[in-house]
This record gives C-alpha cells, sequence and structure tokens, in this order.
C-alpha cells in the first residue's frame, strides 16, 4: 500500500501543529509495513533539513508560493498530481484548506483520507473570501473522502452536525519526553528554573497572546518572568505589534525552538499557559501535560480535556479571567501527573492504517 501525504508544510523540524502531528506519525506508520512518501512545500525546505528520508518515510519537495493566501492551495493542487505520478493508492490530505482538492484526486483515480484538524475558518487572521475557501474545503473533504479522520470529538460533532458525514476519531499524541537535565539555555535567557511561565505557538491572532502580555503584566508576579516560545510563518502588523509589546513588558521571546531548547523550557517552566480562542487538538497542551506541568487554558471546547478540571480553565478573550487563574495558580505552584493513555502514537498510528486498511477495502 502507497500512502502519499499532503496538506502539512513538511517534516522534519518544521514549526506547526500539523507538522508535529505528521513527523510523529508517518514514521510510526512506515514502520507498520506502509509505503508512505510525505509532500513537503519546497519555501519550508532549508539546507539544514533537505533530504529525500526521514525514519523510513520518502520526502518529496514540490513548489508552494510564501503567500498566505496561495500557499496551501497552490501547492495541494500540484501534489496531488505528483501523487498521481507516484502512483498512490491512497492520498491523505491534512486540513480542511488543502481538502478542497480531494474531489480532484478522485478524479485522478486515487482513494482519499482526509484529517480535519480543526475549523480553521474561524481564525481570526483569514478574510471573507479565504473564510469560504476554508469552508468549501471543509465540504469537499467531508463530501468526498473515501474516509474522513479528526482529532477531537468536537470536530466529529462539527462534521455530523454540519455535513452528516461520519469520521473516525482519533486523538492527536504526545511522546514521553526525557526531562532535560541542563539549564545553559533558560540561564542565557535571563531565566530561573520555576520562576517562569510559559507559553507557545505561532503569532497568530487567535493565540491570544497579547492578552497573555496584559495579564501577565497587569498581575505582575514577584519573581516570575513570561516566555512565549515561537514566532509568526508570514510577519503581519499583529506580529510586529506583539514583539513590540513583549519587549516593552520585559517578556522574554525565544522565537522558533525544538529539541533540547525547548526541552528546557518545559523541564523548568512553573506553568503553561493557552489563551487561545481556536484550536482543534492543541499539542503544545499534551506537551505541556508530559511535562507534567500545571496548566491555565481558555475554556473553549478543544481545551477541555477529561484530564483538565474548571480550575485549570479561564473565560476565553476575559483578561481579567486570565489575570485570575494565574494569580491562583501562581500561588501555589506545583507539578501535575496526567493520564495521557489515549494519546499514545503507537496506538494512533495503528488506528491510522486500519483507516487506510478500509479504505482500500472500500468500506465506510
Amino acid at each position: 500500500m502507497k500512502v502519499v501525504v499532503t496538506g502539512t508544510r513538511g517534516i522534519p523540524e518544521i514549526l506547526g501543529g500539523v507538522e508535529t502531528h505528521c513527523e510523529e506519525l508517518f514514521p510510526r506508520i512506515s514502520e507498520l509495513g506502509v509505503d508512505v512518501t510525505v509532500i513537503r512545500r519546497s519555501c519550508y525546505v532549508t539546507p539544514e533539513n533537505r533530504r529525500s528520508e526521514y525514519k523510513g518515510v520518502s520526502l518529496v519537495d514540490v513548489y508552494a508560493p510564501r503567500r498566505k493566501s496561495l500557499e496551501a492551495i497552490v501547492h495541494t493542487f500540484l501534489a496531488v498530481v505528483k501523487a498521481r505520478r507516484l502512483n498512490a493508492d491512497i492520498v491523505h490530505i491534512h486540513a480542511i484548506g488543502p481538502s478542497l482538492m480531494t474531489p480532484l484526486a478522485r478524479l485522478l483515480g486515487m482513494k482519499v483520507v482526509t484529517t480535519h484538524h480543526g475549523p480553521d475558518y474561524d481564525r481570526k487572521k483569514w478574510g471573507f473570501f479565504a473564510k469560504t475557501m476554508l469552508k468549501a474545503g471543509e465540504w469537499c473533504g467531508a463530501k468526498f473522502s473515501n474516509q474522513v479522520i479528526v482529532i477531537s470529538q468536537v470536530i466529529s460533532d462539527i462534521l455530523q452536525t454540519k455535513h452528516h458525514r461520519s469520521s473516525n476519531l482519533i486523538y492527536n499524541g504526545v511522546t514521553p519526553p526525557v526531562r532535560s537535565t541542563h539549564t545553559d539555555y533558560i540561564e542565557s535567557l535571563g531565566l530561573t528554573s520555576g520562576k517562569y511561565v510559559i507559553a507557545v505557538g505561532r503569532f497568530v491572532k487567535e493565540k491570544c497572546f497579547d492578552m497573555l502580555i496584559d495579564a501577565f503584566t497587569a498581575l505582575n508576579p514577584k519573581g516570575y518572568k513570561l516566555v512565549i516560545a515561537g514566532d509568526a510563518d508570514h510577519p503581519d502588523d499583529y506580529s510586529e505589534m506583539l514583539k513590540q509589546k513583549a519587549q516593552r513588558s520585559g517578556t522574554v521571546l525565544t522565537g522558533f525552538i525544538r529539541g533540547e531548547r525547548l526541552n528546557q523550557i518545559l523541564t523548568n517552566a512553573a506553568l503553561f499557559v493557552l489563551p487561545s480562542t481556536h484550536e482543534g487538538l492543541p499539542i503544545s497542551l499534551l506537551e505541556a501535560m508530559s511535562y507534567g506541568l500545571d496548566v491555565v487554558v481558555s475554556d473553549i471546547p478543544a481545551n477541555r480535556l477529561r484530564q483538565l478540571n474548571a480550575d485549570d480553565m479561564f473565560r476565553t478573550a476575559d483578561v481579567d479571567s486570565l489575570r485570575e487563574a494565574l494569580s491562583r495558580k501562581l500561588a501555589n505552584p506545583a507539578p501535575r501527573t496526567y493520564d495521557l493513555s489515549d494519546y499514545n502514537w503507537n496506538n494512533i498510528a495503528q488506528q491510522t492504517v486500519d483507516v487506510y486498511l478500509r479504505t482500500i477495502e472500500g468500506k465506510m
């Protein structure tokens, strides 16, 4: 069985929730005997990650314009055509924007599995036309996919309610970490172990990092600093405003970090915060929980995991509620233990292969 994957920027070491998902998932699927090729967007391929294979997964680079409005759709069109030339049995398309190409893949004679990572049309960065195209992509995926995978019950309910389409619920996963024993990186940032609050993500409006800075500044907890790990894929007015606000407030910005640097940041943090107004099933939250960090999250449906409780939530988009939650947590910081058995990547890989098998057999 040959599976060609598109919809992702690519792997390895390319920032993004879908990208982290694919980097963890597809090497495991390859180990289960599936021939997997991930098609990467050329504009994210650097000299450091230019390669043709990663942990048993073949990598093929296909042109993508570095423009927010065109990148995904142009690349996915070319990737679907490339998948046909690679004689794919299944095209696995990630995210609803790229799913607009589902009918093309079917017309070219390939079976299609789509993974719905969340209703991206709710993101603040998109204008009317982009939101319309994203909704059309969701419809195409629901209408024309042989199988649909969703990463949370919330998304499953959306598909059932809006499109009367059943789906396969397969969660995002998390890898149990080996905690860092070093502190040289955090010390280079002027940080002290156990004395900072961490947030992780791209600099886009729906992450609400500007509100987090406002809440933390208003609280001004003695001895603590705020750290935000991330940056903007496409610099814009919001990301520039956020960087200026961070500089004025003394917030530490690390930029995009992976590996040992991210390991040190998460190992030594006192508290993780996710203030988003929009998520699918946030991998950054699962990673923080895997490190045993206490958390504060917005009360959107995607964040209401069974492992969390009301004390971990604040009212979405409410800076005063966030400030109160930060105050409550930092008054008595303590590590947590969570049951993360639902998010085992090996089980997720087997569940995905089972979906492929049903797709090949023509079962719904």
